[in-house]
């Protein structure tokens, strides 16, 4: 699998998304706007979510291959 393919970037722009959104949480929770601030956290825990199924399935999917003889390269 080549370093560009989608389902290595998926889980990698998940966990990007994941980080941006938990520095706005902060910053949305410093400023008092604690409803934009929930969302934002929401959001977080979506996209971690997100990249934690991609990384599972990759290795799922790895794994079945390697068990069927298929070689990954």
């Amino acid at each position: 699998m080549a370093p560009s393919s989608p389902t290595r970037r998926l889980p990698l722009f998940a966990l990007v998304v994941c980080g941006l959104a938990v520095v706005a949480a902060v910053v949305s929770f410093v400023r008092g706007a604690w409803p934009v601030g929930i969302v934002w956290v929401l959001l977080a825990g979506l996209s971690s979510n997100m990249a934690w199924y991609y990384v599972r399935r990759a290795r799922l999917e790895r794994a079945a291959s390697e068990a069927n003889g298929v070689s990954g390269g």
